[in-house]
């Protein structure tokens, strides 16, 4: 249909060009969950151009999102000089518009960024100070020092940069309130629900831990848990990610509780999916440490949004959580005897078990859930470059 002549002049109407924007890590992988699966996926979703660059083995497009990758150095001291050089030059080169950083390690590229007149957002994952503090790498004598230290200029850079992002409400109060947006680790609802879920009372006898295999979180008292399940239950706990020092691994085969246990490795989204659909419940038993007594692990929410019960450490904020959801049980992560009670109770009352899952799982959908706080994030990028 061919509109009236109006009399008016002509006026071009240009489509507006599409905003570039780089999330930049040198520690994370480009499969990171919260960087990748959650931020750069909504951003690109929302019409962005989005550049990841990240540790990863070759230049690809995936989901919409270009990954630029950079080598992944062996030791720390590699990482911190080689990767980070090379994270600054991959940034530069990107000419995004906007800059989100997910690595304290990266504050000085951060910081350069901005002098170069880009807008900045920091994304503080850990409360950095009390991260430090539990680095069992370094000399226990020099982590107070550093830890302050290190706090003191994250703290100083922050204020020159466009935004905060923190994972957490006790991480969001340690930053300047007018610029800092809490964007909390919250699943997306759906992602690990599987088409071939198998009722509960066909499982198997299994149970489940997902993320880094690690003595603060928990491994060697998992393991050891398992060799005190009654052995009429023939139970298996999963292990899907990466051990780490790899000295753990050869100490965890020798324990009682290994011939329980299978290691599986890393993982893929689509293989976890399959795997939570025939476990019985989810671990998440972090030692008490200063940084994870207020943290809220991926991994906690993602067992409920699967429908899984949890099994987790009796932390105050992880406890009231779970108690008000009714979605599980609370331990102490230190004593293998309550943990291997736990997993007992669960896998002996399947029905009762299915319920704490499906109570997790409608707490998720409801409130703890990614689309509450996708939202926020593509708010503060509109703030940023009107």
């Amino acid at each position: 249909m061919t509109l009236p002549a109006t009399g008016l002049p002509t006026v071009k109407v240009e489509a507006r060009p599409t905003r570039r924007v780089a999330h930049l890590t040198s520690v994370h992988s480009a499969a990171d969950v919260r960087i990748f699966g959650k931020e750069c996926r909504s951003l690109a979703e929302a019409g962005y151009e989005v550049v990841l660059i990240a540790p990863h083995d070759k230049a690809e497009v995936v989901d919409g999102i270009r990954i630029e990758p950079v080598k992944r150095n062996g030791s720390r001291r590699q990482r911190m000089t080689v990767t980070v050089m090379d994270v600054w030059r991959k940034a530069m080169a990107s000419r995004a518009e906007v800059y989100h950083f997910h690595d304290p390690e990266l504050l000085p590229v951060g910081v350069l960024l901005k002098v170069a007149g880009k807008h900045v957002i920091y994304d503080a994952h850990e409360n950095l100070a009390k991260d430090i503090l539990t680095k069992q790498w370094m000399n226990a004598s020099l982590r107070r020092l550093v830890s302050n230290g290190t706090a003191a200029f994250e703290h100083c850079s922050c204020h020159v940069f466009d935004a905060i992002v923190a994972a957490t409400p006790a991480i969001a109060s340690l930053f300047p309130p007018t610029k800092t947006v809490l964007v909390q680790n919250y699943p997306r609802s759906d992602e690990l629900l599987s088409k071939t879920s198998v009722p509960f009372s066909k499982r198997d006898p299994a149970v489940l831990y997902l993320g880094g295999i690690e003595p603060l979180k928990g491994a060697r008292e998992m393991v050891a848990a398992m060799a005190r399940v009654p052995a009429r239950l023939q139970a298996r706990l999963l292990l899907l990610g990466n051990i780490t020092p790899p000295a753990l691994a050869e100490e965890l085969t020798d324990s009682p509780g290994w011939q329980s246990a299978r290691h599986l490795g890393f993982q893929d989204r689509s293989a976890v999916a399959k795997i939570t659909s025939n476990v019985q419940a989810g671990l998440v038993l972090f030692h008490p440490a200063p940084n994870y007594d207020d943290s809220q692990p991926n991994k906690l929410f993602e067992y409920m949004s699967a429908g899984l019960p949890v099994i987790a450490s009796h932390f105050p904020h992880w406890h009231e959580l779970i108690d008000r959801t009714g979605c599980g049980l609370t331990v102490d992560p230190l004593n293998p005897d309550q943990i291997a009670r736990a997993i007992t109770w669960i896998l002996d009352n399947p029905e009762q078990a299915e319920a704490m899952g499906r109570r997790g799982q409608a707490a998720v959908r409801s409130t703890y859930n990614w689309n509450t706080q996708e939202e926020k994030l593509l708010m503060l990028y509109r703030g940023i470059l009107q």
